[in-house]
Parts: C-alpha cells; sequence; structure tokens
C-alpha cells in the first residue's frame, strides 16, 4: 500500500525537498500531493512523475480536508500557519515534519500529540535544524568523555557565493526577504558571558559584530541573535558559563545596514501615506530634516556621520536609494518600502549560487582538567537560482526525516527536535552524501570572551 505524503507549501526553499521526494518515490512506494498557490511553477518540478500531483487552494480549507487522507504532512508554509496544521494533523491521527521553529503555543500541543500516539518532528531545517543536529553531535561525544562545556558559540548565514558575488554589499537574498529587513527587531538580543548575563538593544545590534574567518573561504561578521538563552534548555547546557548565537554576513555590511536601523527605514509598526507617487530618493528624504538647500545625500551624511567617500555612501548609492525610481506599493510600512528597493538589486539571477555558511565553537574541561577547544565549520553551496544552498540544507534533512517517520524510525509520540542521537545521527550521515558535511579543527583554549566591538 503506497504511503501518501502531503506537502503544504512549495516555496524557495522547498525545491531540493520536492526532488528528493520523487526520485525515492518508486523505492518507497510514496505518492505526493503538493498544496501551492503557484501551481503552474510546481508543475514543472513534478513533470514525469505519474505519483505526483498539485492541487491550487483557494482557502484553507483545502489543506484541512487534505490532511486526513494522508500518511504524513511537511508543512512549509509560513510559520503562522504551522499551529493550525499541526492541531489537524492532532485531530486526524496524522504525523507532520516542518523545518520551522516551536513556539510555545506549539510546544503546548505536546501532551495532544502524545495522546494521538503521532510523531511530530519541528526545527529540521538548517537553522534551525542542521545547527541543533552538529552541535548536539560534538557536545553528545564531549559528555561521552565525561567532559564538561564550558563555551558554545554557533552563527549562521545565508550568503552569495564567491564566483556570484558582484555586489559591494556582497549579499543577495537566500531565504524571505521580509525576515532580513525585519531580522533583529522585537527585542534586546540575549546571551550568557563569562555567567553574566548581556543584551544589546536593537539601535545597536549592527554595531556589535564580531570577526570569524573560515579557511578557504575568508573572513566573515557576525552580529548576535535575538535569544541565545533559550538555547541552553534545548542542548542540556543550564549551567555553561558562554553561550552565543548569530548571523554571518560578509564585513562591512552590518556598518552599512546600520545606516537603515538608524534612519527608521525598517520600522514596519505604521504606513506611510501614499507610497505609490513617491520615488525612491523621496522616501529616504522623508526621514531626513527638511532643508531645501541642501541634497538627501548630503543631509543624509550629515544626520548620520557618514563620511563622503566611506564604502557605506557606495553600498548606499548602489542600491539606488537616492534615484527617482518610483516605488510601485501604496500605504506600505517603511519595512515594506525598504524591501521592495532591495529586492530590485539583490535578488539572484538564474545562474547565481548561493552559500551556507555555519560555524561552531566548543569549549569544554576533560575530566583530566585539561582545557581544550575547537571550530567545526560547514561551507554549501547552491546550483542555480532554483536549487539552492538554502534548499539544500533546508529541504534535505525535512525530507530525510519524513522518510525516518514512514520507515517507524521516528515513532516516538509527542513533538521533537532532532537533537537526540537516533536522529540527528542518520540524518547526518545521510547529509553527506549530498555534500552537507562539517569540518573540524581543534585550538588553542581562549576561554575569556571578548565583548562584540562596536564598528
Amino acid at each position: 500500500m503506497p504511503k501518501r505524503i502531503l506537502l503544504l507549501g512549495a516555496g524557495r526553499s522547498a525545491s531540493n525537498l520536492i526532488k528528493y521526494l520523487l526520485e525515492n518515490s518508486q523505492a518507497f512506494e510514496w505518492e505526493l500531493t503538493i498544496v501551492e498557490r503557484s501551481a503552474e511553477f510546481v508543475k514543472k518540478k513534478i513533470e514525469g512523475y505519474s505519483n505526483a500531483c498539485v492541487i491550487q487552494p483557494e482557502s484553507d480549507d483545502v489543506w484541512k480536508n487534505e490532511i486526513p487522507k494522508h500518511d504524513l504532512v511537511i508543512s512549509m508554509l509560513p510559520a503562522r500557519f504551522h499551529e493550525s496544521v499541526l492541531r489537524v494533523c492532532i485531530e486526524s491521527k496524522t504525523p507532520a515534519v516542518t523545518a520551522s521553529y516551536m513556539t510555545n503555543e506549539i510546544e503546548a500541543l505536546t501532551d495532544q500529540a502524545k495522546a494521538a500516539g503521532i510523531p511530530i518532528m519541528m526545527e529540521v531545517g538548517v537553522d534551525p535544524g542542521i545547527d541543533h543536529m552538529s552541535a548536539m553531535k560534538l557536545i553528545d561525544k564531549i559528555r561521552s568523555e565525561n567532559g564538561k562545556m564550558l563555551l558554545f558559540e554557533s552563527f549562521t548565514g545565508g550568503l552569495i557565493a564567491p564566483e556570484s558575488d558582484n555586489n559591494p554589499w556582497n549579499y543577495k537574498f537566500t531565504w524571505n526577504p521580509r525576515n532580513v529587513v525585519l531580522a533583529g527587531q522585537g527585542g534586546a538580543a540575549k546571551f550568557i558571558q563569562e555567567g553574566q548575563n548581556k543584551y544589546i538593544p536593537y539601535h545597536r545590534l549592527f554595531r556589535r559584530t564580531e570577526f570569524i574567518t573560515i579557511e578557504g573561504y575568508g573572513r566573515f561578521e557576525g552580529y548576535a541573535n535575538r535569544d541565545s538563552l533559550s538555547y541552553r534548555a534545548v542542548y542540556d547546557l543550564d549551567d555553561i558559563p558562554t553561550i552565543y548565537r548569530g548571523t554571518l554576513r560578509r564585513p562591512g555590511f552590518s556598518r552599512a545596514w546600520d545606516a537603515f536601523v538608524k534612519l527608521g527605514a525598517t520600522d514596519d509598526t505604521y504606513q506611510i501615506k501614499g507610497t505609490e507617487p513617491m520615488t525612491n530618493r523621496e522616501f529616504i528624504n522623508s526621514f531626513l530634516a527638511y532643508n531645501p538647500h541642501d541634497s538627501v545625500e548630503l543631509k543624509l551624511m550629515y544626520y548620520l556621520n557618514i563620511p563622503q567617500d566611506s564604502e557605506v555612501m557606495d553600498k548606499l548609492s548602489w542600491l539606488g536609494i537616492f534615484e527617482d525610481t518610483p516605488i510601485e506599493l501604496d500605504n506600505a510600512t517603511p519595512a515594506q518600502v525598504l524591501q521592495y528597493i532591495l529586492e530590485q538589486k539583490w535578488s539572484l539571477a538564474p545562474d547565481d549560487k548561493d552559500m551556507i555558511v555555519m560555524w561552531h565553537k566548543l569549549g569544554w574541561e576533560t575530566a583530566s582538567g585539561e582545557k581544550k577547544m575547537m571550530t567545526s565549520s560547514m561551507v554549501v553551496k547552491g546550483d542555480d537560482q532554483t536549487y539552492t544552498s538554502m534548499s539544500k540544507t533546508v529541504g534535505l534533512p525535512t525530507a530525510i526525516a519524513a522518510k525516518m517517520i514512514l520507515e517507524g524510525k521516528i515513532f516516538e509520540p509527542g513533538i521533537h527536535r532532532p537533537i537526540h542521537k537516533s536522529i540527528y545521527e542518520p540524518i547526518l550521515t545521510e547529509l553527506e552524501d549530498y555534500g552537507i558535511s562539517f569540518s573540524e579543527k581543534e585550538m588553542i583554549p581562549e576561554f575569556y570572551r571578548k565583548e562584540p566591538k562596536e564598528r
């Protein structure tokens, strides 16, 4: 009897997921149903497979009706839909997999999932996902040798590969552009250093950065993620003195992005009336003081204390923010307008290759009292605009977890993260077949972690 898989959403991160499911569908006797609004786009991906079909939804009732008909649900919908999807899965006793974060609301459904007798796997993409699995593999090894964890740092970045890097920002959108524009908002970044809680408010986030070098790929800069402290409980590191998680960009990105933060152009809390007749130049000017004699460029440089010949001004000018280009949005928030402007410049070209970079640093004390430290890094490049590294690193572990549930290898009822050896070990092993692996390197222990510097 074929196993029926329901995939909800088939956006830019689902390409490799769909490819994996289709390529393995005959061997494992799977039938695939995809619910996606852009049905024509997805139909091209399933050409030649009689055991796959696409449904174009007109309302949420489509997936509510389809879930009970299937043996497994994979949700790649926007995060706001997951709780509703999982409630239907629990009601119909249908196992589920998603790459998204486990929210408090979803975690509260754990007992209901257990009562329904189904496994639900969350956070099994790249970040969260591969970060969990690779970190726990190292942490568990240290613990198996009776080591005591003293420091854990982890950074991940979705970037443009060097061969496709052709702009002064050294960046293009490889993920949801809205998430990039709103990154860091919603409260201060929190981490712990040498046993002391530390906080970086949003208005200083992109100035408090640090440099990381990865052999063969050069230098990166990292800024703090919003909440590093929650990972102490996830990784059972409640007593660890130092834990810090962050996002990677190329050097110089954060300082230039900070200009938009200081202007207020990343604000998503109010609408600007009449944005449709506005131009990029008028949008930027709307945040600056009135002066009929000074140019927009001069006012911005004065307001933000940016030298005319600085790399920051080069980056801002390259984006076209000072040009009289019409903004084709009406009554949009500042963040929506900024995203619109950025998408004109930061979208991937058809042959562009993106790149996922992940880097961990772990410090521990051995059973004999010796201090040790190591780094572990992963770099994955995409193939093109469709089969991106983001699609690989999000879609493949999600697909492998789905296969494990269908094979009965993940069976414990409840809502889980991939932090247990029985789950992360086979997923990481299979990912190596797709070129997704880590390089580890011992280093001289330096357990005093310097504060992220003002750049």
